[in-house]
């Protein structure tokens, strides 16, 4: 299924540095485009830019309605980077927000993502890669989907996070639930299940780390889901279960990576997991031909459809 024609994708004028960029019924100032974002690669703040956009059709979906927090490297990948979570002023008018409280009373308005133009502007601020809220902003404690995150520890190859990842599948699918996995675009894969929405985000955190646990102990030397680095054993896949903590965030399906290489975090299939790959494969260059290839692989987790009732297993 193709996921959009390249005719109907914006362009980026090449021979600028800065444009008031026409996104739908919006303009959205775009700045530094000439800037190099990727030194090894050769890419530009231009190419993440034009990357997004080619990418929105299938993109905004998952991140409608969500909090963003921010995490900017406004010179690049080798630059000073930070995070940000309260929206900054001045902005357009037309980028929505949502208030959430903080501790000691804080609220925070984090922006949200609704179109190409707020996609857009937010990647203009040094965003690479996109960390949007578990759950949407009309309940923001309860979050539509489980996640778990893969991560090869010290002396651990990425074959055996695929390794782990077919062991968490069988076991999530022993509970009766779908996972869907994608690369993180970093170093690991990053599994997810759509769950029907009611359980607090604490309680989300609960289910994930059980399991972990369980998964721990029947494969020690496969598997660790130890909090702390320091006594984490080498050669190891942590799963980690912390990722589902209230206010914590991964980068979206589809997010560009602060790596050398500008990897994207891309759905895949559970054959290609078994077949094998690197995890270097999928990238900011060539991910958007595949996904007009292959579509949008993660559809299941915005279905109301087939989502996994969570209060079975708590």
């Amino acid at each position: 299924m193709a996921a959009t024609r390249t005719a109907t994708i914006p362009r980026i004028p090449k021979d600028a540095n800065e444009v008031d960029f026409r996104a739908g019924r919006r303009t959205v100032r775009l700045t530094n485009l000439d800037k190099i974002f990727w030194p090894r690669a050769g890419l530009t703040k231009r190419d993440l830019l034009q990357y997004y956009a080619d990418v929105s059709p299938l993109l905004l979906p998952h991140l409608r309605d969500r909090s963003m927090v921010m995490k900017r490297y406004p010179n690049g990948i080798r630059g000073t980077w930070f995070f940000m979570k309260r929206a900054p002023s001045p902005r357009p008018e037309w980028i929505e927000t949502c208030e959430i409280m903080h501790k000691s009373s804080n609220l925070i308005a984090f922006p949200m993502v609704q179109d190409l133009a707020s996609l857009l502007w937010v990647v203009n601020l040094g965003c690479i890669d996109l960390n949007p809220w578990y759950g949407r902003c009309d309940d923001v404690d309860r979050p539509d989907y489980l996640n778990f995150d893969l991560d090869p520890g010290r002396g651990a190859p990425f074959a055996l996070a695929r390794e782990t990842a077919l062991v968490l599948r069988r076991a999530l699918e022993e509970l009766g639930m779908h996972p869907l996995v994608k690369t993180s675009g970093s170093e690991g894969l990053h599994l997810y299940v759509p769950i029907i929405r009611g359980p607090v985000q604490k309680a989300v955190w609960g289910v994930a780390k059980r399991l972990a646990k369980q998964l721990e102990r029947r494969h020690p030397e496969l598997i660790t889901a130890e909090f702390r680095v320091a006594d984490r054993p080498r050669g190891r896949v942590l799963v980690d279960y912390n990722q589902n903590a209230w206010g914590r965030t991964l980068a979206s399906v589809y997010s560009v990576r602060p790596t050398e290489v500008a990897g994207a975090s891309t759905p895949i299939t559970w054959d290609e997991v078994e077949r094998g790959f690197d995890i270097a494969d999928f990238r900011l260059d060539n991910l958007p031909a595949r996904l007009r290839r292959r579509g949008d692989l993660w559809k299941p987790l915005l279905s109301p459809r087939g989502r996994f009732p969570l209060e079975e297993v708590l």
